[in-house]
């Protein structure tokens, strides 16, 4: 590991760390020195990068001496904690969790979508929410070229957003359903296996839930347009790690599922799959592990004028998260 910079993944034992360390390694990411931190009941852990093991550290208000880049993904209340320590020793944030992304100070990125914003920056950047993610990168090509005027979205969420605890809370519960054996849930309020609920982040007073006020918030916020209307249902499906979403799109003039797919076609970070004569459209199991967000079924509405719908997955763990952060600091 020898140039480049002085790296620190914090949360370098949970799924989105963990899959981190892996995009960092597959793009070569130029990492001199990698510094792994956790919680306490972590600590002492061996963790592989590339052909060296590395010790997991406490994370610690002095973890951060010589860290220049440093990668989130530890929580919220870990971030608010500690990403202020690791500015003032000198490193970039660049965090994962809610705890800054509509901090007016903090440019919140999709780099195919707003790159410039970074420039910004006073220490920290935030890295979206996985479903905004998702949407935006289709979506502000669209809007660039069409002009977008209303969003109906409908999430099919997977469990990797909830963190390795959660997907591996699916797998047992699958397991224990086939065996037709009792199993409690501890990290979801309803059984997954085999079931789909209504996202299950906080409820606010007007019955939206937390996740999908995140959608609106953030996207108007990425795409630098706080009057596009935005209305999301979130969902919770029995899926491992790849968000879907379909996507509902009014635009300010009549626009043809061609013109849609050209843009499309050229957009950075979006993949046109599908084979239409086949009615095979991209499924979850078609996106992990695939850096692209998956787009197609592109149809006009035929109850609306100037409105298309489209129908995209894309890998939360990669796209919706890890890659994202760690496109955000190759730009660095």
């Amino acid at each position: 590991m020898s140039g480049g910079y002085h790296v620190a993944v914090v949360g370098a034992t949970g799924a989105v760390g963990q899959e981190m360390l892996q995009v960092l390694q597959r793009r070569r990411f130029p990492v001199r020195q990698l510094t792994l931190l956790a919680s306490a009941r972590s600590a002492g852990k061996r963790v592989q990068f590339g052909e060296t093991a590395i010790d997991v550290k406490e994370l610690r208000e002095d973890s951060f001496d010589g860290v220049e880049i440093a990668l989130f993904s530890a929580g919220g209340s870990r971030a608010k904690a500690f990403a202020g320590h690791a500015v003032a020793a000198g490193a970039v944030v660049i965090d994962n969790s809610s705890a800054f992304r509509m901090d007016p100070r903090v440019p919140l990125v999709v780099p195919e979508v707003n790159a410039e914003a970074m420039r910004a920056h006073n220490g920290i950047i935030a890295n979206p929410n996985c479903s905004t993610i998702a949407m935006v990168v289709p979506l502000f090509p669209l809007h660039q070229a069409f002009g977008v005027k209303r969003v109906q979205v409908a999430t099919y969420q997977a469990a990797s957003g909830a963190g390795a605890a959660a997907m591996e809370e699916l797998l047992a519960g699958t397991r224990a359903r086939l065996e037709s054996r009792p199993f409690q849930p501890q990290i979801f309020p309803y059984p997954y296996a085999f079931n789909l609920f209504p996202h299950d982040s906080p409820l606010g007073e007007d019955g939206y839930c937390e996740e999908e006020a995140k959608m609106v918030r953030e996207a108007r916020k990425i795409m630098e347009d706080p009057e596009i209307r935005i209305n999301a249902t979130c969902v919770r499906v029995p899926v491992l790690r790849a968000h879907s979403e379909a996507l509902n799109i009014e635009f300010s003039r009549e626009v043809t599922p061609e013109e849609a797919y050209q843009v499309l076609r050229e957009a950075p970070g979006v993949q046109i799959f599908e084979e239409r004569a086949q009615n095979r459209w991209a499924t979850p199991l078609d996106a992990s592990g695939v850096d692209s967000v998956l787009v197609g079924r592109i149809r006009r509405d035929r109850s609306q004028a100037n409105t298309l719908d489209l129908w995209l997955v894309c890998d939360q763990l990669l796209k919706g998260a890890a890659l994202n952060a760690v496109q955000i600091a190759e730009l660095l």
